[in-house]
């Protein structure tokens, strides 16, 4: 119980710091990824073969860029990124400036996982909305984005999930959090306490996230009332 509490004073502020400095930046990153990656999966699946309005030629432009940004391991992504992270966030350090290649390397991420999500929507209902008229935008807006809400809400969970593991890698250069906590004082420093810690609250926030995106998919999943 001492040890316990020997622990939490000296350490207890900066473990409490790291994980909100992770969240936010997990948080940040994963809304605006979604924000890009949105709009990516439905020009996806809108210009796919068999789409509302096809178009082979830009699919696969566009898939071809999504894919060379899927393929770029975040570690290099981020130090590939310093110069144009510092041009938007004014630093290559920090919370604000991890965000932006963690926008970065999500957003095409989300572009496949809400391609794959619209996709699994049944053809009768688009074919249904288009025989009432429905234009193109009240298709995307109560169709697809309504039907694939479930499994739009389970990809979210994904993403945060891994969003949250580069997190950790980033605070390896200097973007802060649980990570760069890890890294400085379980591992530099020789201190197992406060590495077995950072652990533990990893994994908490990512159980919370897990269960949090499962109960509300459950609840707006009509298919499984």
């Amino acid at each position: 119980m001492e040890a316990i509490t020997s622990f939490i004073d000296q350490y207890g502020a900066l473990m409490v710091q790291g994980t909100w400095d992770t969240v936010v930046m997990t948080v940040l990153s994963t809304a605006f990824a979604y924000v890009i990656g949105i709009p990516l999966g439905v020009l996806l699946i809108l210009t796919a073969p068999g789409g509302l309005h096809p178009h082979r030629v830009f699919n696969s432009v566009l898939g071809w860029l999504v894919n060379i940004g899927r393929s770029i391991p975040f570690i290099i992504l981020i130090v590939f990124m310093i110069p144009m992270t510092r041009a938007i966030v004014g630093t290559s350090l920090g919370v604000a400036a991890a965000i932006v290649p963690l926008t970065v390397a999500a957003a095409p991420f989300v572009a496949r996982m809400v391609e794959q999500s619209l996709a699994e929507i049944d053809g009768g209902l688009v074919e249904a909305a288009q025989s009432f008229g429905a234009s193109t935008w009240q298709i995307i807006r109560k169709v697809f984005l309504v039907e694939s809400l479930p499994s739009l809400i389970r990809g979210l969970s994904i993403t945060f999930i891994t969003l949250f593991g580069f997190v950790a890698m980033a605070g390896t250069v200097g973007a802060g959090g649980i990570g760069d906590i890890a890294i400085r004082y379980g591992y530099q420093r020789y201190q197992d306490d406060v590495m077995v810690v950072a652990i533990v609250l990893c994994i908490v926030v990512v159980q919370l996230a897990q269960s949090l995106a499962n109960v509300i998919a459950r609840k707006i999943d009509h298919r499984s009332r």
